[in-house]
């Protein structure tokens, strides 16, 4: 057990985020009298400079927040839409069966920009010059590089040198893989020029013309001739995207009302909608309110980790059934009490091994052909056994923070990588709170587009290649995304904005987080630095999208007694080690008024602050 750490309190400020620089960038917005969105929105672009391998500027961003004026949680989608040539015989005439996780097949319209500057525009106080004034000097003048930036380029700079030039030209050196730190010059160029283009009567006005810039300017003019090259994707063929100039001009970022559900003990989670994965936590927590969960010493015991195991199963079953943006979604059936009652009922003293959608007001569920198959390859890195009788997998003994836990990214040397995203969280001394998770157009997604500095996303990898499903592939709809930002309530005031990378993960080890915060009584790091566990037992969103029935990761600080204890009630474990699961960043404020920041330790790259 690592030494115990303790979370950051402040009066004035309080931010964390999965990298030092975008919190540091964060907490000087702060300092020098930005509000909680001036900072949040400066370290979303920070990020996607020193954390490209995560995020970049052409992916997308889910955030939800309160304002100081306002309590209700609000969600701002910046998740772009599918081409409106995305159709289903349009991807199988290429040949597809799926949508390939890597070129510009998968690309959505990209989101990021607009949402991040519609949040200024209408909640910030600063210019858009002196918010992208710190990543426009990283890009420009360099930054340090994380151990896992060099990893990621190593392992796909040959795909990068014989079908992505541009991005062997942007990510190469002289040939070699950067190691301690890279600049970004086109980038840096892209955001000037945006910036030179920012003009108008107001501040506002400056904000809407920089929106214009990018979607109806030289930024989708590039998109747009980029996207009739064929390049090469993990199909191993060449393919041109299907992203067209109309398709950005006629799309913005929407605000919506969050999803909001009661969580017991007084406490109120908010999330994003069903066009995002979002409402799985809010479906577990539902299915645990009332339930008795034990915790020693701020560490679940088997029947903890058990139980939470499979109302996860059940959740994440309804998510493979009814989420999506193509078709309407249950919700209100879905959160309802008879309906939570009896799906409670399923969870048993031992492991489930099928994959269990409900029927909300008695609507029969339908899941994809693909993913009933068990048998797929899983598709996240996870190297345990996926048949069988149950076993444990002690594959992660020893690893060290930092390293990669088996549900974090992995890598092909095709580009092919899955769950990358990255976190921040911020809150004011005036009651403003920010929650967001941006992702997409990491650098190994597809090839850099000339003259932009940045590449194209590939979330719309999550729709599904099959008619009649809510997540089926339609132009004009969002994918499912893994996407997950949160906001928790105390009796209506607003408390907590919590969230974590992890692709499929991302709502599990966000409930690992808010049960020891709200069941086991930690604070925000202790709550953050508690053993933290997954289920596999469900589809994964990202391709192949396979499944292991039963598959649970753990961290080996649950204890052996506890581990050899959930084998036995027909889990198939994987031990992932001591630190592995989660990159967790939490934000709160006290009922005295302090706020509170943490963030993960597992990475060593994460990091929490206050003023």
């Amino acid at each position: 057990m690592a030494p115990r750490t303790y979370e950051k309190l402040g009066p004035t400020g309080a931010a964390a985020s999965t990298h030092h620089l975008g919190t540091s960038t964060a907490l000087t917005v702060l300092a020098r009298g930005g509000n909680a969105f001036d900072a949040a929105v400066a370290a979303g672009f920070v990020l996607q400079v020193v954390e490209p391998h995560l995020c970049g500027p052409g992916g997308e961003v889910p955030v939800v927040f309160t304002t100081a004026a306002d309590p209700r949680p609000t969600v701002l989608c910046g998740q772009g839409v599918a081409p409106a040539a995305a159709t289903i015989d349009r991807y199988r005439a290429e040949g597809c069966t799926i949508v390939p996780g890597t070129g510009l097949l998968a690309a959505t319209v990209p989101g990021a920009w607009d949402a991040w500057l519609t949040l200024l525009r209408d909640h910030g106080t600063w210019e858009l010059a002196d918010v992208l004034a710190p990543a426009i000097g990283y890009a420009a003048h360099g930054f340090p590089l994380v151990p896992r930036i060099p990893d990621t380029i190593a392992t796909v700079a040959e795909h990068f040198r014989r079908h992505w030039p541009t991005s062997a030209e942007q990510w190469l050196s002289a040939g070699d893989v950067p190691r301690r730190s890279h600049r970004l010059p086109a980038l840096a160029a892209t955001w000037e020029r945006l910036l030179g283009e920012a003009q108008g009567p107001s501040r506002e006005a400056r904000i809407d013309a920089a929106r214009a810039a990018w979607y109806r300017g030289f930024v989708t003019e590039a998109v747009d001739r980029f996207c009739r090259t064929p390049v090469r994707d993990e199909t191993g063929e060449d393919h041109a995207g299907l992203l067209t100039a109309d398709d950005l001009a006629g799309w913005t970022a929407t605000y919506e009302d969050a999803l909001v559900v009661d969580a017991g003990a007084g406490w109120q989670v908010a999330k994003c909608g069903p066009w995002s994965q979002g409402p799985v936590l809010a479906q577990m927590l539902r299915l645990l309110d009332g339930v008795d969960l034990a915790y020693e010493d701020g560490v679940a015991t088997a029947d903890t980790v058990h139980t939470v195991a499979e109302a996860a199963k059940l959740a994440f079953a309804d998510r493979e059934a009814w989420y999506g943006d193509s078709a309407p979604v249950p919700m209100d059936e879905l959160l309802a009490d008879d309906y939570t009652t009896a799906r409670r009922r399923l969870i048993g003293e031992l492991a489930a091994r099928d994959l269990r959608p409900g029927s909300p007001g008695g609507r029969e569920p339908r899941l994809g052909a693909l993913a009933t198959d068990p048998d797929r390859p899983i598709g996240k890195g996870i190297e345990g056994p996926g048949t069988g009788e149950p076993t444990v997998a002690r594959l992660g003994e020893g690893v060290a923070t930092g390293e990669p836990a088996p549900s974090e990214p992995t890598l092909t040397r095709q580009g092919v990588a899955r769950g990358d995203t990255v976190h921040i969280d911020v809150v004011d001394a005036a009651g403003n709170m920010v929650s967001a998770t941006p992702s997409g157009g990491w650098l190994q997604s597809s090839p850099v587009i000339p003259g932009l500095g940045f590449c194209l996303g590939t979330r719309a990898q999550m729709f599904w290649l099959e008619e009649g499903l809510t997540s089926s592939l339609m132009p004009g709809r969002r994918p499912r995304t893994t996407l997950s930002p949160s906001l928790a309530l105390r009796d209506g005031e607003p408390r907590i904005a919590f969230g974590t990378p992890g692709g499929d993960q991302q709502d599990q080890w966000q409930l690992c987080f808010v049960l020891a915060h709200t069941r086991a009584g930690l604070d925000l790091q202790a709550a953050i630095d508690a053993p933290a566990w997954h289920s596999t037992s469900f589809p994964a969103s990202f391709a192949p999208r396979g499944w292991e029935p039963a598959g649970l990761v753990v961290e080996s600080r649950l204890g052996a007694a506890t581990v050899d204890e959930l084998a036995r009630r027909g889990h198939r474990v994987t031990d992932a080690g001591p630190w592995a699961l989660g990159r967790l960043s939490a934000v709160g404020r006290g009922e005295d008024g302090l706020l509170a920041a943490a963030a993960d330790r597992r990475s060593g790259v994460g990091s929490a602050a206050a003023l």
